[in-house]
């Protein structure tokens, strides 16, 4: 029992063929679909990684070139302005005050420019309402110009006075002789109206989260997109520190918060500052999100397609294995019907079927011989008992109306006794064969044992099972025979269901009638009544 209950259940565990291919079909399709996305994402990433960097470090070189042209534009207007006091020291200050606003709104460059001499008292000031004529220069980046005496560019400072972020420029002022005279100096408020304001200080954040800020030389924030940041030392940077060192390149960063950053820098010799372009990788994740989506839409429908085929292609490759695997699972279940033989595509399967139904055609005719001999008396060559009492049970249970004809040789004991029992198997064989060509088609002819027959007529009335009895009875004692003596029979019939509910109830009301018949002299036929 426990083998049993183990075989059932091992059964009930085991694959058909077509679920496993077309599992093993939708697997490999999506473990290809799968591998292709990761491949493309990874691709797809490095490539969007190497361009946004690329990208930011074009844009920042071109901003630091923008930027350095600016610087050497200012320095060059500087220096065309101290080339023009140098020829003209004996203009009067109102005539040079002009002069200098001409600069100052001409170019807009600078937000003021002084005029201050080698002793460091300033001369000319524009614009004018600012105007500290006569003073002395008191800050840091004016005295240090005054000092070296040629050509400056301050860091990035706060005024003392103004509390403004500024930038200070200045060309040496010499006289015809080439002695010392001072300076001319521009002044550049970084978070005021002017060129490099105009072109620096409107940096905003864009959709994708990419924004630019300016450093001074120093590691100072000068321009950025939160302007209150502005002026504060952010030193602390890689970035910031290869700037400082007259570098520019890209790479990727993590900023303070954690937030990993695609940064392009670019260094601007003439100031000495530094342009940095930011995309926060989170950008690059976006997009390949959309890039994957994108991929999705457009590969979905047919890898869908793909797998429906190949799912198909699978149960086709399958579907003859299957068959043959149904085909002999029925064998000792039930009646196996053959296909006939096609030829299949695939080698293996065509083989395969060929060989099997060759077989299995050669189980069949064994089996069909076998059972026909398990039916068949093998003397008359008529159904056996056996055959005859299904039959008759059958007949029974569907209600069918018929009649049992039951027959039996005279003295049969006699022949077998006087002529031996090979005479007697002829005359039993020669009764088979006027029975089967007495009856009519659909009749049922068998050797109940020994020398006793027994015929069921479907349908058959009272009149036709005495006539198909007496056409019987009169052929076997007329016809000629190897013994050269008449053989007779007796007959006995019976029907139902008018006279028998069952077919063991039927088949003793006939026996009845034949022994009637024999009591009443043999060779006649007797109808149970």
């Amino acid at each position: 029992m426990y083998k049993v209950r183990l075989n059932k259940a091992s059964e009930k565990k085991k694959i058909s063929l077509a679920t496993l291919l077309t599992g093993l079909v939708t697997i490999s399709v999506l473990l290809t679909l799968t591998i292709l996305l990761l491949a493309s994402y990874q691709s797809q990433k490095k490539s969007l990684i190497e361009t946004t960097l690329t990208l930011n470090h074009s844009t920042a070189a071109k901003m630091s070139q923008t930027m350095d042209s600016l610087f050497i534009s200012m320095r060059s207007s500087l220096k065309n302005a101290a080339a023009f006091y140098s020829m003209n020291d004996t203009q009067s200050t109102a005539e040079s005050e002009k002069h200098l606003d001409l600069i100052r709104k001409s170019s807009n460059f600078f937000n003021s420019i002084i005029v201050v001499d080698e002793e460091g008292i300033i001369r000319v000031f524009s614009p004018p309402s600012l105007s500290a004529t006569g003073e002395r220069v008191k800050t840091k980046p004016p005295l240090e110009a005054l000092a070296l005496k040629k050509p400056y560019i301050s860091k990035p400072y706060v005024s003392a006075v103004s509390n403004r972020l500024l930038v200070f420029i200045s060309e040496p002022l010499f006289d015809r002789n080439g002695a010392y005279r001072g300076f001319i100096g521009g002044s550049i408020y970084l978070q005021e109206h002017n060129v490099l304001n105009m072109i620096y200080g409107k940096d905003s954040i864009d959709q994708n989260g990419s924004y630019f800020y300016v450093v001074g030389s120093d590691g100072h924030l000068l321009y950025d997109p939160d302007n209150s940041h502005n002026g504060q030392a952010i030193n602390d940077g890689e970035i910031v520190q290869r700037l400082a060192q007259g570098k520019s390149g890209f790479e990727q960063t993590v900023d303070s918060n954690g937030l990993t950053l695609l940064a392009g820098y670019s260094y601007v010799p003439e100031s000495k500052w530094g342009v940095i372009v930011i995309s926060p990788a989170c950008a690059v994740n976006a997009e390949l999100k959309d890039y994957i989506k994108s991929i999705l839409l457009y590969t979905l429908i047919p890898f869908i397609l793909l797998l429906l085929v190949t799912i198909g292609f699978a149960r086709r490759l399958a579907k003859p294995f299957v068959t043959l695997s149904n085909l002999v699972g029925k064998i000792g279940k039930e009646e196996v019907v053959l296909p006939p033989v096609r030829h299949h595509w695939n080698r293996e399967a065509d083989s395969l079927t060929k060989t099997v139904i060759l077989a299995m055609s050669g189980i069949k005719a064994q089996t069909d011989l076998l059972t026909q001999a398990a039916m068949t008396d093998v003397l008359t060559g008529l159904s056996n008992r056996r055959t005859l009492e299904i039959i008759m049970k059958q007949w029974v249970e569907e209600k069918k109306p018929y009649s049992i004809l039951v027959l039996d040789i005279d003295r049969f004991k006699s022949i077998n006794d006087n002529y031996g029992h090979q005479e007697g198997d002829k005359v039993l064989q020669h009764l088979a064969e006027i029975v089967r060509q007495s009856v009519r088609a659909g009749a049922v002819c068998s050797r109940y044992g020994g020398e006793e027959f027994v015929v069921l007529l479907p349908f058959a009335t009272a009149h036709e099972v005495y006539e198909t009895a007496e056409r019987i009875r009169i052929t076997m004692e007329k016809c000629e025979n190897h013994l050269k003596q008449a053989v007779t029979v007796s007959l006995g019939a019976a029907h139902f269901p008018s006279q028998a509910s069952h077919a063991d109830a039927l088949f003793l009301l006939a026996d009845q009638a034949l022994y009637k018949a024999k009591n009443a002299g043999r060779n006649q036929t007797v109808i149970a009544g």
